[in-house]
């Protein structure tokens, strides 16, 4: 009993090691070369250098946004400012600058005819038909509305009349043009506490007041002009007063925090939200309706109504930012190494499958062993070898089978 636990122990604490073959190759050595180089190459120009795997990265930016947009412009025959066309005045991320406006004024509730016109009709079975209609601008009555000397009618709707005509062509406001859009962005990276502004503590009131962004000469200025943001998406007003449209700035932090934090800055890019449906026949530009009520003398109510054609700004922001952390430096170290590894796979085809010697490359790589070799090994004596073919060397030193080639003789 005390003998076999002494051989499970011993047989338990051995060390194994896989036979190596050595085959002296060219072509097969400068294939192993080259792949090896290849993947080499991948680790420490795309995985460590570009990708910077050897850090931990924080993609859970935290970030607020305030805007504000000055500048003055005529529309209507009127001056108008900041609190006349900009929706919401809250100064949010997402804001609309107003650049056409249809106005009805004097809105009542009460009943009158239809301007859209889907809704004409000759006898009132023809407004039957529309009972329930959302495109309408009330409440379909089913009563078709038509003058003795009119061969077509519009149909009833009870709601606020009169109705909108919004095919009236009002001239957008250009001044939009020279309007400014101050961005005040603060992000933070709760993984590693880091805190930045989206232009330099340092600069002063009267710098900020003075510059206007520009991608080269002043990146880092919060100072917007509505015209080079249309510029950098490639669009430019006169294509979007009239319908409205939607443009999105991004600003983008990638923060290298093995750096100085100075190095961690913003970069901005713009681009047209609504770019697949600039060119579509329906749900084209962007626009939004809202009313100013009032009272009667005698306590009626009534309304004004707009309908806004606008410029909608979304600012996002994005960004991660990373740092040198042990784990993930060694993980992709051993992914390194074991990739390398990929070389000898690929020599192995090579050999096994398309040169000559393929045969005795097999042979000498898988060697199979049978019960009756094993009781035959075990009967010769401690010190003897078994014969190697015409080709072969067994190498005393390493322990390693030298193997020559067809393609290179030894």
């Amino acid at each position: 009993m005390g003998f076999s636990l002494s051989i499970c122990i011993t047989d338990f604490f051995t060390y194994e090691t896989s036979k190596s073959v050595v085959v002296k190759s060219w072509s097969v050595g400068i294939i192993n070369r080259i792949v090896q180089l290849l993947i080499i190459t991948y680790f420490v120009g795309w995985v460590f250098i570009h990708e910077k795997a050897y850090q931990v990265t924080d993609t859970g930016i935290e970030s607020s946004v305030m805007t504000k947009v000055k500048g003055f412009g005529y529309h209507h025959g009127k001056v108008v400012d900041v609190a006349d066309y900009v929706f919401p005045q809250q100064g949010a991320d997402v804001f609309c600058i107003m650049t056409r406006l249809i106005i009805t004024e004097n809105q009542f509730q009460g009943k009158c005819a239809e301007s859209v016109p889907m809704f004409s009709c000759n006898t009132d079975e023809d407004c039957h038909k529309h009972f329930g209609a959302i495109l309408s601008n009330g409440v379909i009555t089913g009563v078709c509305l038509k003058s003795p000397d009119e061969s077509e009618g519009q149909c009833e709707i009870e709601g606020w009349c009169p109705v909108e005509n919004d095919s009236v062509k009002i001239t957008p406001m250009f001044d939009v043009n020279n309007f400014t859009i101050f961005i005040k962005n603060s992000i933070r990276f709760p993984l590693f506490d880091v805190t930045r502004g989206n232009f330099p503590s340092t600069m002063t009131s009267d710098e900020i007041k003075k510059c206007t962004f520009h991608p080269e000469t002043n990146p880092f200025c919060p100072i917007f002009r509505v015209r080079d943001v249309l510029q950098h998406t490639g669009q430019d007003l006169a294509a979007l007063a009239y319908k409205g449209g939607e443009i999105g700035i991004n600003i983008e932090w990638k923060c290298n925090l093995d750096l100085d934090i100075e190095y961690c800055v913003p970069k901005y890019s713009f681009t047209r939200l609504d770019a697949p449906f600039a060119k579509n026949a329906v749900s084209k530009g962007f626009n939004f309706r809202f009313a100013k009520y009032f009272k009667t003398e005698n306590g009626t109510d009534f309304r004004t109504l707009y309908k806004a054609y606008a410029i909608r700004f979304d600012i996002m922001v994005t960004g991660n930012a990373g740092k040198f952390d042990t784990i993930p430096t060694l993980i992709n170290l051993v992914a390194a190494f074991t990739s390398i590894g990929l070389g000898t796979v690929l020599c192995d085809i090579i050999l096994l499958n398309f040169l000559k010697g393929a045969e005795q490359y097999k042979a000498k790589k898988f060697e199979e062993v049978s019960e009756a070799q094993i009781e035959a090994s075990l009967a010769r004596s401690p010190g003897s070898q078994l014969s190697l073919k015409s080709g072969i060397k067994n190498s005393y030193d390493s322990g390693a089978i030298s193997l020559a080639t067809p393609d290179q003789p030894l």
